[in-house]
This record gives structure tokens, sequence and C-alpha cells, in this order.
């Protein structure tokens, strides 16, 4: 038997074959009958052996006939690999890839895809989201490209904040991309975003370990019943607060509530209250609607909002009103910018976006986002949106 194994590959039998789990949170599937045209096989966890001497040309046909049809475990939506063979850019889109908006913090984003389905979500992010399409980034493409735009950037003090749309703690090698990141001189701090429901103790060891300095928890509520609804699924909230206090001792916490009016008024207090305890930094967002988000209600003008902030700030002897002094960010020079607004370019369409109808094209070094397109190839656009190296075009 021949025997070939894979470091990012995990095989199941299923009633139709072999499932293939990619990174842990993806998968597709081979039939038996491909399978067994190559020749005998037998699966372990992450090997396949096979009767015939030399499989290996035909069983990674099958490999790569199976990853147009990846789809996440988490979400079952379909999944796109972005990986460096396909000679794109990570730059120009709002839910993938990096973004620059002119500072020293350059927000990472390598991955698609929730565990949660809150229902203030700005970006409809879930099981039950209408997003059509989620993206992983391959590692090593995602450093090799962050090199470069820090290179670009001309400056010592970078922070990184690992911030995608979805749960970071999805992205199965995110110990090793933060461990290659604090490997770059020219970056002084890590942070990450999360929901903090993967997290373990062991967990949290394992991150600051590699790297990561700060910890964003997106705790809602103390109470378990007003947390699950918010959630919009099962919250273990004695669990959230046990890693949010073994955070603090190990890296900066940041606890990150969305206040959103009648449903979690009544807790932001109390998490208020357990954050001086635990000597993090708050940082309460107002619920905003969004075209593509969840809104289950109206947002509080901003004028409100922070008339209450500041009510709140004596009421709790605490800061609460924060701003980027606060967190250390600072404005750098605007990275090279390929399109104006009202630009007429020539780009090429390269795949489905994560809106209904949405294309994702290239050009100069830079993705760009086509809303309501059914075309393929090379297309002629409009830049319609060019605001810190996001791009949208309209087909002309």
């Amino acid at each position: 038997m021949k025997k070939l194994s894979f470091e990012d590959l995990e095989f199941e039998n299923n009633k139709e074959g072999v499932r293939v789990i990619f990174l842990k949170n993806y998968y597709f599937d081979i039939t038996k009958e491909e399978l067994e045209k190559i020749s005998e096989y037998k699966i372990n966890k992450n090997s396949i052996e096979f009767k015939e001497k030399n499989p290996e040309k035909r069983f990674n046909f099958l490999i790569n006939k199976g990853f147009p049809n990846l789809k996440s475990i988490t979400t079952n939506k379909k999944t796109i690999y972005l990986h460096q063979n396909l000679n794109i850019p990570l730059i120009g889109l709002s839910y993938i890839g990096l973004i620059d908006r002119n500072t020293n913090l350059i927000e990472v984003k390598p991955n698609n895809g929730c565990n949660f389905n809150c229902v203030y979500c700005s970006i409809d992010e879930g099981i039950s989201s209408k997003r059509q399409v989620d993206f992983v980034i391959e590692k090593d493409f995602l450093v090799q490209e962050l090199k470069k735009l820090i290179e670009e950037k001309n400056n010592n003090e970078i922070e990184i904040y690992i911030n995608p749309h979805g749960e970071p703690l999805l992205y199965e090698p995110l110990v090793e991309l933060i461990k290659d990141i604090k490997k770059i001189k020219q970056v002084k701090r890590i942070g990450m975003s999360t929901n903090g429901l993967l997290l373990t103790k062991e967990k949290v060891d394992e991150l600051t370990k590699a790297g990561l300095e700060k910890f964003n928890i997106s705790l809602n509520s103390i109470d378990e019943k007003t947390a699950k609804i918010m959630a919009g699924r099962d919250y273990n909230n004695k669990h959230i607060i046990n890693i949010c206090k073994h955070i603090a001792k190990k890296a900066q916490l940041f606890i990150a509530p969305v206040w959103v009016p009648s449903y979690n008024d009544k807790e932001i207090p109390k998490i208020i209250e357990l954050n001086k305890t635990l000597n993090g930094t708050m940082c309460i967002q107002n619920f905003l609607n969004y075209k593509f988000g969840r809104n289950p209600v109206k947002q509080k003008p901003f004028e409100k909002f922070f008339q209450e902030m500041k009510q709140l700030e004596k009421t709790h002897s605490t800061k609460l009103i924060v701003d980027a002094d606060d967190f250390k960010v600072i404005k750098t020079e605007q990275l090279w910018k390929p399109f104006k607004k009202n630009s007429m370019i020539q780009a090429d369409i390269l795949f489905q976006g994560r809106l209904k109808g949405e294309k994702v094209a290239t050009a100069k070094k830079r993705l760009i986002s086509i809303p309501n397109c059914d075309k393929k190839g090379r297309v002629k656009l409009k830049i319609v949106k060019s605001k810190h190296n996001l791009f949208v075009g309209t087909i002309n």
C-alpha cells in the first residue's frame, strides 16, 4: 500500500465515499467510485493509502477537482480558497484580506464565517447569513502580502488587528499566523477581535505565547438569557467571563459590548462593573443600522449615545469614551491608490463575491467589488467607491 500523508487535510468515510476536511473547518466530498478507479484504498485521519504503487498524480487530480466545491462546516456555504498560486492581490475588499486606513493600524481578515447569529450583526454574518460565499486565505500568502503592504507604509510602529468578517478562531492556522506576523520587525503589537466562545485557557496561553497582546471580547450581557437572544444561539456566560478573567492575567483585555436599545440596556452597567474588577478597557459600541446588516431596532442618535455614556462615566467612576489616542493609532502616509472615484478602468473578473449577484475583479494590484454583475472575463468599470483602497465598481 502507498500512503499519502497531508498536514492540512483530514479524511472521513461517509455514505458516498470520503469527506475531505481542509483546515478543520472546510470540506468537500470524493465519491467511492472516483477513488476506486485509482485502486483499493484505506483512510486514516491525515492520510490515505492506495494499493496502486503510484497514486499521487491521480489522487491530486481529485483533490484539485474537489476544491472548487469547498464548503464551510460552520455555515455550509460555498467557500473560495485564496492562495498564492492564484497570483491575485489581497487589498481592495472590505470583507477579506488586508485593509489600510492610512494609519499604523492594519486590519487582517483571514476568513469569513461565524459560529454566532447575532441579532444586531452589522455584516449579516453566521449560519443564517444571506451572504452567498465565504472566503479563507492561505496563511503563507496572507503573511507574504502583509509584508509587502508594511514595506510600502514606511512605518516602524505597525499594529495588526485580526478582525475578520466572522470569527477568527475558526481560522485553523491562527496561532501560526500570529507567530509569523510577530516576526515582522515593523510590527509592535497584535490584537484580535473575537466572541470568545471557542477560547479555552490553554488556547489563550497558546495565542499569547505566539505574540497576541490584545483580546477584544464582544461580551454583550451578563444575563445568560439576554446573551443567548443577542447571540442567536446557546451562550455560556460563565465560560466567557472566566476566559476574560484569564485573559486579564496574560494580555490586554478589551470588553466591547454593542449597546442595542431595548435588548441590553440594563446589562451595560453590569458589564462596566465586571470590567472594573478585571482592570480591562471598556469599548462600548453604539448599535448602528447598516444596509446589509441585521437591524432589529433603530439606532440611537450619536448625540444621545454620548450623553448617556458621559452619565455612565460619572455613575461608575470609570473612563468609557475612547478614541484613537487611547489605542495609540497614528496617521501615516496614504497608501498608493490606483483608482479615483468616477475613474473608468478595465478589470478582469475573478470569482463570485459574498453578496448575491456580486463579482470580484482585479486591476492594478487591487481587488474590486462589482454588485449586480453577470459578466465574465474582462470588463469596463466605473469606480464608484475608492475610500481607503476599498473599491466598488459598476459595469459601464
